[in-house]
């Protein structure tokens, strides 16, 4: 060969789509296709396929397969003069490796790809019978079964069908195979067969007529005895028909396998009886049954076996299916199914994951069967096993929008011609989009991508999935809008009754309010109301993904009307992309939120990704410095402190928000993992806020009163969970009040505005207001409530030199100065340390004397009727078990550990693990019920809007807590469950450390 011939050859090759022009050169230049090397019409062929390298390798191992030079020359001549058959073999050679070592291991089989009979465009069940009828045992069933799978894929590849018929056709191939497979049993154990009657219903995509490639094919057995013979002995005998059909399909032979038939979806899965009796399938549906169940149900359809056996089948479970809708749990279960179950797929896989990722086939196939289960009890059009055929039908009715129908219908398509290619190539099980360049490329041009046939793919998948994640949640709701709205003209719309179904399903308790308010936000043609309607079918979804969706819209209609005619809360939901989420999570997580809201709605702005600050907690020295700011610009104190107390609200608000949705997590973010993080973000949060609020109500107050001639130093030392920087929603701010007169003031002058001070503090305080109390609490002071509220520096040394009791040592392990002179403040710390840290740890006596009162706490302080296991504060292994054990280690250790001296409990619980005062593994146990038992009141206080120290009973307060401990919905016992075990192993660690002599 000339290096000009061999240049020439080379460019056309790599035009014509070749990867490997040398390699390809070499072939053509070979024996087998000698006679036609150098005819265009092979290489325009060759090129028009997916992967031309691997078409023109599969033929050439095709003719070398053939038995004498007259069946090779026969093939090749067909291959050149007959178009049909070119396209369909170079076709078929080209998009799978696995069909061409079929055709080299069975070379005459691509006979069957020559004939052209109309029955053979689009063939039925029976054609494919009619494939299969020779077939006399497991082997000889695989090949006739390729051999039938070779022309499915030939009329797919070229395409004769679409993507649905391709489907279909698949769908019908394996119910011909199930029956072949049954007949096989039958003719393999006639006694077996002559005991009972046995009906294979099929489920999934296959009942669906729907089926992939490649896929299990999910069934369940229905049987009844013949006559004269005993239940147990026919159902015996129906088993072992059953098993011997599954191994004939799915075991591995010399010609491999078939596919797996898989018979999970039977009632009670893996753990129940292969096959049952009709009546035994009806009792578990009518009593056990859950919703998924009946959601599979849609798909079953008998394929095999006794037809009169299988009708009755569906004609006594088809009912029950439609009134799945009905039963108690249905939105329960409805929401936990609503959650894409991601969590089992690696997740360098999530992005490649064409079923189950996001907006995958999973989301169109759940969305429908979801309207279908709501719809169909009323609608009987709406009952296809189909998928398409389904959303065709739901979107006739008026139950989804007739462009988003056909939008899903198109990504739909897109997406499964996507897995049926990828499948094509090695018929291997897979879902996952291929890494290797080559492959994408290959299943790009297989798609008709080929000018760039890589990044054509990749741009066209995004953009389906991208259409599927934006109408996965439109499709519910945008109906519901058009329905009050009365917009899109000519489309059929929800009837009331539709609607209120639809709103019920999904977890709305009062569907005819949520219709007003959606009528209210969506109607009219303001800027306001045409932003709102692109925004609520998302929103809804959201607020539906909560524990109480009714509250959600409600309280988004309060919004909206406060901040409706404001231009930038209308462009903050619209272009932030985190705001309209944010603002959903927070709307319908609870009461306490949306009641920091409500009563300045413009902090909205702190829920956007823009330069209001976000999320993110503030630092306690900015938020002190805006608060000094404010209280300098008052007129008065009344006037700084309810500056100071607004700035306290709007930084309630971003805390509250920034845990509820870090607790939820977002469409973007998985929910934070670490449950201690939360915990202290909120700790510390709070407990700063609470710092600084209180400082800027002290210069408000002293100001006012004395100007610059205050005649004493003044300082506010946090006491209990404020010391530890460990305050929640609903805690009240312990403190110790200290003054020291200045040098030449009077006393009793210095003592009487020191008490002035804090009268006025506390009354500014709890006015009543927009904005939420400050509760001071001076009950730790000496003498508690009989002592005086302020004493001298010198006083408090007087009393703890001569009558400190051990509590109050215990307590004062909590004390940190927090606002006032903050040298007063570092003054009383030196004072209370050899209290806290005594040198000679405890002695007995006042060991025993704080389990005492660890004891006459729990007996008198826990409320009659309460469960003690549920109790977070004074149950066991609460909150009070884990603190006064840590607590009671500092007394003991803290003077020789320096690590142990610290306000806060997680710090000193960590410092005792690292100084060997106890295991790791039971520091961790104290660490996970504390934070656990922090959360539970937390989530109280903003689900309930008030404080709480036992879980909620109301059901929805209950789920709600739930879902922000991470607990999906319907887990509400579960979540309990966790929190016993959680305090009972914490408990057996207390026993051990804390009263163990």
């Amino acid at each position: 060969m000339t290096p000009g011939r061999r240049s020439s050859t080379f460019t056309r090759l790599l035009r014509h789509g070749f990867t490997d022009p040398s390699a390809a050169e070499r072939l053509l230049d070979g024996p087998e296709l000698g006679p036609v090397r150098d005819d265009p019409v092979l290489l325009e062929a060759l090129g028009a396929t997916a992967d031309p390298d691997l078409a023109l390798d599969g033929l050439v191992r095709l003719l070398e397969a053939q038995d004498d030079p007259g069946a090779r020359r026969s093939l090749l001549d067909t291959v050149i003069a007959a178009k049909p058959l070119r396209d369909r073999l170079l076709g078929v050679l080209g998009a799978s490796a696995a069909l061409a070592d079929h055709l080299a291991r069975h070379p005459t089989d691509w006979q069957v790809l020559v004939t052209y009979e109309p029955q053979d465009l689009h063939p039925g069940l029976a054609e494919f019978e009619r494939g299969l009828a020779e077939a006399t045992d497991p082997v000889t069933l695989r090949v006739a079964y390729r051999r039938c799978l070779l022309s499915i894929a030939a009329r797919d590849v070229c395409g004769t069908t679409d993507v649905a018929e391709t489907a279909a056709e698949l769908a019908d191939l394996a119910t011909a195979t199930l029956r072949a497979a049954l007949d096989m049993a039958r003719r393999a154990a006639p006694e077996d067969a002559a005991a009972c009657r046995l009906a294979v219903i099929a489920m999934g995509k296959c009942g669906g007529h729907e089926l992939n490639y490649v896929s299990d094919v999910d069934v369940i057995f229905v049987a009844e005895a013949a006559e004269g013979t005993p239940e147990p002995k026919a159902l015996r005998s129906a088993t072992a028909l059953a098993s011997h059909l599954m191994r004939i399909c799915s075991e591995t032979t010399v010609e491999g396998s078939i596919w797996p038939v898989d018979a999970n979806l039977r009632p009670e899965g893996r753990n129940g009886p292969l096959v049952r009796t009709l009546s035994s399938h009806l009792a578990y549906y009518q009593r056990w049954a859950k919703t998924w169940e009946f959601q599979a149900l849609l798909k079953a359809r008998p394929v095999a076996g006794d037809p009169d056996l299988g009708r009755a089948y569906l004609d006594a479970l088809h009912p029950l299916v439609w009134q799945a809708a009905d039963r108690e749990n249905f939105v329960a279960d409805v929401q936990r199914m609503r959650r894409r179950v991601v969590e089992n797929i690696p997740v360098a896989e999530v992005d490649r994951e064409l079923k189950l990722g996001p907006g995958g086939l999973r989301d169109v196939e759940f969305a429908v069967q979801l309207l279908q289960l709501v719809h169909g009890r009323t609608d009987p059009t709406l009952r296809s096993g189909t998928t398409l055929d389904a959303l065709q039908a739901l979107a006739g009715g008026g139950y989804v929008g007739r462009e988003d129908a056909a939008r899903l219908d198109e990504a739909y398509r897109f997406l499964r011609s996507m897995e049926h290619r990828i499948q094509l190539y090695r018929l291997r099980r897979t879902h996952l989009v291929p890494e290797a360049e080559a492959d994408q490329r290959r299943l790009g041009r297989s798609l008709g991508l080929r000018t760039d046939p890589v990044t054509g793919l990749n741009r066209e998948w995004r953009r389906h999935t991208g259409v599927v994640r934006r109408l996965h949640e439109k499709l519910f709701y945008r109906p519901l809008l058009d329905a009050v709205a009365q917009l899109a003209p000519g489309e059929t719309r929800l009837s009331p009754e539709a609607a209120r179904a639809r709103l019920v399903a999904l977890g709305y308790a009062d569907p005819a309010a949520a219709m007003r308010h959606l009528e209210a936000l969506s109607s009219g043609v303001t800027r306001k109301a045409a932003i709102q309607r692109t925004l609520l079918p998302v929103m809804l979804g959201w607020f539906a993904d909560s524990a109480d969706p009714d509250a959600g819209l409600l309280n988004f209609r309060k919004v909206s009307d406060a901040l409706g005619k404001t231009p930038w809360y209308l462009r903050l939901l619209r272009d932030e992309g985190a705001a309209a989420e944010n603002l959903a999570r927070v709307l319908s997580a609870g009461r306490l939120a949306p009641d920091l809201l409500m009563r300045a709605p413009e902090a909205v702005a702190l829920l956007g990704d823009g330069d209001s600050g976000g999320l993110a907690p503030r630092d306690r020295v900015p938020l002190e410095q805006e608060i000094m700011a404010a209280v300098g610009r008052a007129a008065d104190a009344g006037q700084g402190v309810t500056a100071a107390r607004g700035v306290r609200r709007r930084e309630l608000f971003r805390t509250a928000a920034a845990d509820i949705v870090g607790s939820y997590g977002t469409e973007a973010n998985a929910p934070e993992t670490d449950q201690g993080a939360l915990v202290d973000r909120v700790g510390a949060a709070v407990s700063d806020l609470t710092a600084a609020t209180l400082a800027g109500t002290l210069r408000a107050v002293v100001r006012e009163g004395w100007g610059d001639a205050l005649p004493t130093r003044f300082a506010i030392i946090g006491m209990g969970r404020f010391g530890g920087h460990e305050l929640g929603y609903g805690s009240d701010a312990d403190v110790l009040f200290v003054h020291e007169p200045h040098e030449g003031a009077d006393e009793q002058e210095a003592s009487a505005a020191a008490n002035r001070i804090v009268a006025e503090m506390r009354r500014l305080l709890q006015l009543p207001s927009a904005d939420p109390p400050l509760l001071i609490d001076a009950g730790l002071r000496p003498e508690g409530k009989s002592g005086p509220l302020v004493r001298t520096l010198k006083s408090y040394e007087a009393y703890y030199r001569r009558w400190s009791l051990v509590w109050e040592s215990q307590a004062l392990l909590r004390a940190e100065p927090v606002a006032g002179d903050e040298e007063l403040g570092r003054r009383f710390t030196a004072l209370v340390d050899p209290l806290r840290y005594p040198a000679r740890g405890l002695g007995e006596d006042a060991v025993r004397e704080i389990r005492r009162l660890k004891a006459r706490m729990e007996s008198e302080r826990l409320p009659r009727g309460a469960d003690p296991k549920l109790h977070t504060k004074l149950g066991p292994g609460g909150l009070s078990d884990v603190e006064w054990t840590v607590q009671l280690l500092q007394l003991r250790h803290a003077h020789h550990e320096p690590g142990l001296r610290t306000t806060r409990t997680r710090e000193a619980l960590a410092a005792a693990r690292d100084a060997g005062l106890l295991p790791a593994a039971e520091a961790e146990i104290l660490d996970e019920a504390w934070v656990l038992a922090t959360r539970v009141r937390n989530a109280v206080m903003l689900v309930r809007g008030r404080a709480g120290d036992t879980f909620p009973t109301e059901p929805r307060e209950l789920a709600a807590v739930g879902r922000y401990l991470g607990h999906g919905a319907g887990h509400a016992g579960d979540m309990l469950d966790a929190y016993r075990r959680t305090a009972r192993r914490a408990r057996t660690v207390v026993e051990e450390l804390f009263y163990a002599d």
